[in-house]
């Protein structure tokens, strides 16, 4: 703790003027594409909700001006992790990462975590809740950026540098199997190996972790048989289309509906009360609906933006050595695309039913919140780059000095 605060003062250090004209402080790609994100899932959720929100609520606003609520928190929060070094993240990670695994516990002790629809997902927090598995991905990232910089030699060139991350990697997977959130396990792992493997993993060492993760999956999948259910589901969903294969069946019937064109802002059917959940896990059933194939392709043509743009900053960062803002920015664009793809494959029918929310465009604080949160680190990362270029941040090159002095002074 005392060396967090010795650390928290260069967290405010005065920014230096991006050099070059046309350079911008933000890479405006990657905000302009959130933040289109971040508008029409507001749109969406506004469309999808009234019915709900007013049977549920007594008022059709309940969900539309909590999600307004969760969108200035979220704007406040990616500023503050903007205005934050990214020293302080890398050497402060294991502490996100204790802190992240605390909060993982907290969920699963009765009378603290809060139980949905058979989940114990969540931190009853007054008005809000927090869901600790967002945290745990972003805490997770963080870390690992930090272990891949220490470590970078060993990973590349023993087995000892790939088994060490997989101790707090498999404590928490145990822990959201216990909640049961398998949606956030599958995106957990894949990030960690995916930062690994393009942390210089070999090839080799990569296919074999993968498929005993494969097939650690499957046995997990296994274990629970309402999980074997949806997996029956979701290969044919209108076998039992007022059952198991309820939600699928109503995804697909708003795709059809919804044809090239939509049916127009705001005239969904499906939503008045045909498709659970249509506000968050489904919000883009009820957008493809709406808007038709040319609505839904926008949108994942925006994801396809944003998640190119964040790993072509991770790249510009990779080759001028600055590994643990390049290994960032390549975590967060794999839960982005990763969160995405699953989400979008689940409302197509092509994957079975996770519960996972479409980030940036579903309702929900917690997942608001953390990817703001991803966005800000991603854009602070941006900003070093063009600000120092080559050059270390001025408090790296403070440190670098005080190294230098104390090993001289152990010379002598």
């Amino acid at each position: 703790m005392q060396r967090i605060a010795e650390l928290l003062p260069a967290a405010r250090p005065s920014l230096p003027a991006v050099p070059g004209q046309n350079q911008l402080p933000f890479d405006p790609w990657v905000l302009s594409s959130a933040l289109v994100l971040i508008l029409t899932g507001f749109i969406m959720i506004s469309s999808a909700s009234l019915d709900v929100a007013m049977k549920n609520n007594g008022t059709p606003y309940f969900y539309v001006i909590r999600q307004g609520v969760f969108m200035l928190i979220a704007l406040v929060g990616a500023v503050i992790v903007w205005n934050i070094p990214l020293r302080f993240w890398e050497q402060t990670g294991h502490w996100w990462m204790i802190g992240a695994g605390f909060l993982l516990i907290l969920v699963l002790v009765p009378g603290i975590g809060k139980g949905v629809n058979g989940s114990n997902r969540w931190l009853p927090l007054g008005p809000l809740n927090l869901q600790a598995s967002e945290v745990a991905k972003f805490c997770m990232v963080v870390y690992m950026g930090g272990y891949l910089v220490r470590r970078l030699d060993e990973v590349r060139s023993s087995w000892k540098g790939i088994a060490k991350p997989t101790l707090p990697l498999g404590i928490f997977c145990i822990l959201l199997y216990f909640e049961p959130d398998f949606g956030a396990l599958v995106v957990l792992m894949g990030t960690v190996m995916g930062m690994i493997f393009l942390g210089g993993m070999r090839f080799s060492q990569f296919l074999m972790v993968i498929t005993g993760v494969i097939g650690l999956l499957v046995a997990v999948v296994g274990l629970q048989p309402y999980r074997v259910a949806r997996l029956q589901s979701f290969l044919d969903p209108w076998s039992d289309p007022f059952g198991t294969g309820y939600q699928l069946s109503q995804a697909q019937i708003a795709f059809g509906r919804g044809e090239w064109f939509g049916t127009g802002l705001g005239n969904s059917v499906q939503k008045l009360f045909y498709l659970p959940e249509a506000h968050t896990d489904f919000v883009f059933s009820v957008l493809a609906e709406e808007l038709g194939f040319i609505g839904a392709a926008f949108l994942v043509l925006t994801y396809a933006v944003l998640v190119v743009n964040i790993f072509r900053i991770g790249r510009r960062a990779e080759k001028l050595k600055a590994f643990f803002k390049a290994y960032v920015c390549y975590g967060f664009a794999i839960i982005f695309a990763g969160q995405a793809l699953i989400n979008i494959g689940v409302n197509v029918g092509a994957l079975p039913t996770k519960g996972l929310t479409l980030p940036l465009v579903s309702y929900g604080g917690s997942s608001l919140l953390v990817s703001c949160a991803m966005l800000g680190l991603i854009l602070r990362v941006d900003y070093e780059l063009k600000a120092f270029g080559k050059q270390p941040a001025p408090e790296e090159e403070n440190e670098k000095s005080e190294a230098d002095v104390r090993t001289r002074e152990k010379a002598a």
